[in-house]
This record gives C-alpha cells, sequence and structure tokens, in this order.
C-alpha cells in the first residue's frame, strides 16, 4: 500500500509540476507508471529523445559497465542532466528555434555596360509576426555562381516595408513608380533623415563580408498585426542598382556613375542636369549604358540578388531594436531639417604629396530621438571608402567602421574594391544615447584622386530604454531557476523511485516472485 501511494503521490507531482522538463517528465514518468521496466528497456525509451552521441554513451555505459539499478541510476542521471541543460541554453540564446530561408529576386537582364536599377514589389518575404535574426545578399547567375564586382557592380540593394491596401493589383516592379504611390504607405525605419533613406535593410559592394547578424536576446519586430493599417497588409520591396562593368572603358568610372561615360545631360525625368553634376544617381539610371570598348560583343546574361533571411518566431523574450540611418550629407545643424542628400563627391587633393595626407573628411550632425542603448554598427561607403565613426556630443566612440577592400578576383575578394565593412557589436547596456543628444558622424575618404556619387551612411541598432533591458534580462534570469530546480527534484524523485523499485523487487525474489526475462 505504501508503495502504491507513493507512485501515485509521485505521478501527480510530476504531472501537475514539472511540465516545464518536458522530456524528463515523461521519461520519469514511464518508469514510475511500470515500475518493472528493466534498465535496457528503460535505455530504449530515452534513447529515443537523446542524440546519437549521447545515446552511444549511455549504452556502453548501461550496457557494458553497470547492470540493474546501478545503471538505471546512470542512465537517469545523464538525461536527466543533459535535458536540463539543452533547456537552459535554449531559453536564454533561443538557437533552437532560427529559422532560414533562400530566395531569390526577379531575373534581372544585362549586357555590357548596362544599368539596371529597377524596384521590385511584393517580394517573397517570411510570414507571420517574426523578429529577424540576419538579413543576407550577393549577386548570382541563372547557376547561382557568385558574381563578380569587377563584371557587375552592386551599387546598392535595399529592402523597403510597406502597407498595401488590400484588393490592389500592382506591377512587381516598375522602374519609374519610386517609393511613394497612392493606396500604399512607406514603414520605414525609426530614422533620422525625414525623407529618403527608408530602407530597414540594404548595402552595396560589401554585402558578403558584411555581418548583419543581430545578436540575441534582440530582433527586429516585423509582422505585428497590431502594426498594420486596418484594410492594408504588409509587403516588401526591393531597389537592386546593378552596373554591368564588362568590357567597359573604365570601370572604375561607371561604378562612381561620372556623367561623361554615360552620356547623359538629363536625368530619368527629363530635366537638365546642373553644368557643375559631374557624377553621381542622376547619371546611372535605370536604362543608362556606361561606355564600352570597341568591339565588344553586347552579350546578355540574367543575374539574380540571392537573399537570405534569419528569423525566430515573436516571442515576450525578444526585445525589440529600432533602426536608425545617418547620412553625412544631413544638413539638420544647419537648417534644423533632416534633410539627407545621400551623395556627394571627393576633391583630389593636389597638396597631397606634399602634405603626406590623402584623407578627405567630411561630417554632419543630428540629434537623436530617443533614449536607448546601442546593439550594432556598421557603415556603408563607396570605393575610395577608407572608414566612418559616429560620436557622442562628449566625444565618445559610439561606434568605428572600417572599409575591407579585395586583394584578389575572385567573387568576394576583388582588388580594388570594397568587400566588406567591419562592424560594432557593444556589451549589452555599454553604449548609450540620450535623447535629443547631438552625434556627429563623420567619414573618411581617400582623396588621392576624385570620387563622386560616395554616400557616407551609419546605420545602427537601438533598444529603446522604454523596453527595459534589465527587466528583460531578470526574466530570462528567472525562468531558469525553476528548470534547475525541478531538474534536481525530478533527480531526486528518480533515485527514490529507483530505490524503492530495487527495495521491492528484492521483496519479491524472497517471497518466490521472479521477474519474466527472455534467454538466448
Amino acid at each position: 500500500m505504501m508503495i502504491a501511494n507513493f507512485h501515485k503521490s509521485v505521478q501527480n507531482d510530476l504531472k501537475s509540476n514539472i511540465h516545464t522538463s518536458g522530456v524528463s517528465a515523461a521519461i520519469i514518468l514511464s518508469f514510475l507508471i511500470n515500475p518493472t521496466l528493466t534498465s535496457h528497456s528503460f535505455v530504449s525509451v530515452i534513447s529515443r529523445r537523446l542524440s546519437s552521441g549521447r545515446k552511444a554513451f549511455i549504452d556502453y555505459y548501461s550496457g557494458t559497465m553497470l547492470s540493474g539499478t546501478q545503471g538505471l541510476l546512470f542512465v537517469l542521471a545523464i538525461s536527466l542532466l543533459s535535458i536540463c541543460a539543452q533547456q537552459s541554453v535554449a531559453r536564454v540564446t533561443h538557437e533552437n528555434g532560427v529559422k532560414s530561408k533562400v530566395y531569390l529576386s526577379p531575373k534581372i537582364t544585362q549586357h555590357p555596360g548596362s544599368v539596371s536599377n529597377k524596384f521590385y514589389y511584393d517580394i517573397e518575404f517570411p510570414k507571420g509576426h517574426i523578429a529577424i535574426k540576419s538579413f543576407n545578399a550577393e549577386v548570382v547567375d541563372e547557376e547561382g555562381n557568385p558574381v563578380s564586382l569587377q563584371e557587375t557592380y552592386l551599387h546598392h540593394w535595399v529592402a523597403v516595408r510597406y502597407y498595401q491596401r488590400k484588393g490592389i493589383k500592382e506591377a512587381k516592379y516598375n522602374g519609374n513608380l519610386g517609393f511613394h504611390q497612392s493606396d500604399f504607405v512607406i514603414a520605414r525605419n525609426a530614422g533620422v533623415c525625414s525623407k529618403g533613406l527608408t530602407q530597414f535593410f540594404g548595402l552595396g559592394s560589401e554585402t558578403r563580408k558584411t555581418d548583419t547578424h543581430v545578436p540575441d536576446p534582440y530582433g527586429i519586430e516585423v509582422g505585428n498585426p497590431l502594426q498594420v493599417p486596418n484594410g492594408y497588409e504588409e509587403k516588401w520591396l526591393f531597389n537592386v542598382h546593378a552596373i554591368d562593368t564588362r568590357g567597359a572603358v573604365d570601370a572604375m568610372g561607371c561604378t562612381e556613375c561620372r556623367c561623361n561615360l554615360y552620356n547623359v545631360t538629363k536625368d530619368e525625368y527629363g530635366r537638365p542636369l546642373k553644368p557643375d553634376y559631374v557624377g553621381g544617381l542622376f547619371c546611372c539610371y535605370d536604362g543608362t549604358q556606361c561606355k564600352v570598348k570597341n568591339g565588344v560583343q553586347s552579350v546578355k546574361r540574367n543575374i539574380y540578388l540571392k537573399y537570405t533571411v534569419e528569423w525566430v518566431d515573436w516571442s515576450d523574450s525578444i526585445i525589440p531594436v529600432n533602426i536608425y540611418i545617418f547620412d553625412v550629407t544631413d544638413t539638420w545643424e544647419n537648417t534644423g531639417i533632416h534633410d539627407c542628400l545621400i551623395e556627394f563627391n571627393v576633391e583630389k587633393n593636389e597638396n597631397g604629396i606634399t602634405t603626406n595626407d590623402f584623407t578627405s573628411t567630411k561630417r554632419s550632425k543630428a540629434n537623436f530621438p530617443i533614449s536607448g542603448d546601442v546593439v550594432y554598427g556598421s557603415a556603408h561607403l563607396h570605393s575610395g571608402g577608407i572608414g566612418s565613426a559616429l560620436y557622442g556630443e562628449d566625444g565618445r566612440v559610439i561606434c568605428s567602421s572600417r572599409a575591407i577592400y579585395g586583394e584578389g578576383n575572385e567573387a568576394g575578394n576583388e582588388a580594388g574594391y570594397i568587400v566588406g565593412m567591419t562592424t560594432c557589436y557593444p556589451k549589452p547596456g555599454s553604449i548609450k544615447i540620450t535623447k535629443d543628444e547631438v552625434l556627429t558622424l563623420e567619414s573618411n575618404y581617400s582623396s588621392e584622386k576624385s570620387h563622386t556619387g560616395v554616400m557616407g551612411l551609419f546605420y545602427i541598432l537601438v533598444v529603446d530604454s522604454s523596453s527595459t533591458l534589465d527587466a528583460s534580462v531578470q526574466i530570462h534570469q528567472d525562468s531558469v531557476v525553476p528548470i534547475f530546480f525541478w531538474g534536481v527534484t525530478v533527480f531526486g524523485l528518480a533515485i527514490f523511485a529507483a530505490v524503492v523499485v530495487s527495495y521491492r523487487r528484492q521483496r519479491q525474489s524472497e517471497d518466490g516472485y521472479h521477474s519474466i526475462s527472455t534467454s538466448t
């Protein structure tokens, strides 16, 4: 009667209190419900719940070195400790729940010297209320092979979130519509520019070797149905600007959109260019042609932007981050308006040899709209760029990002091109920005020769102070304690159960009862 009551009591306790230990409860319950379960049978039960490595370990020790109750206790200890450890790691890092998918943009058809700068609406993107953990992209050919920057220069790609009115049909892409249409609303990043630079994600030639991972426990929240206006649905678009430089007279000049190489005197809307406008986006718009060498055959080929998205399902344990983009051409310091001009030119320093200094520095200031902690930072520069840094009002470095240049010919290591940018991952809570703090962005370029149409952008991810980082971390810590506690409790109960069963079997043996076994 005492043993029967013990089994009943432990089963009820496990069912009501140990639900947080999932697999552990299932394993112990299977043993307690059937007290005649042998060590070998028990191993069979838990082996289905463990990896092959742990299974081999358990099989060896329970079947070779130990037997009977000792083997059973050893197996219980190993299984419970390993499961408790697994749950602790999973709760803290969320690594087990990360999903990943690779997509392809619509086909981009090019020929030597051609420019494609189209908008692709309603692109494929993960659905549901999720947290983006990384967004990586590169240009590939029809066979999926990486395309070298020496053949197709990726000027930029940006991914923009927008809300489209339900029931409205639109073309998959249209180079003339731009970002603003009726029946849809741009769901832009958090700032700081008053117009333009609305993207959530975006890079250029540096895309292959620039880390975009968002560290745990943070995530970029998208797909929240409470944020979508009534009658609309959330979608995403791409703007991909690719320049085919095969056979070009001046490949680097083509990438800098020098107007004389494109034979352009008007912008894409037919407006005359200013006399002093010598290069930039107004000269390399969609459909323009950069000058190629005589005799170069116009061989068409199709390329794609391959993009890989990693995400996790949204949960209360994820701390949302806001995306802020700064532009070194921001006019706020002089106008009071965050008017970001996006591009600028770098003049050749004629006195560089004398001064032994070929560095051209451009700066801008911007006030920050919230108080928060920085968790990530990286810059976007064009060829000729050296590095960029974001400073606080007191002169402290918030983040600095350096250009990584290629040294060879293979894709991802093209000599003369920026193939990556270094990134910042500050220790949580170590880099703070206060509301209305005036920040300074500094971009450095080489002035050994002139450069046209360059950029100086800086991306940072910031946790709003209202997200109460400390409270969220405390929640994580509190959630680990009960798991450990119940793990120890279950382990203790298992030992006690095994001792009781061993004692019961010994009594049965003394009374003349024997368990049924098979022999060979």
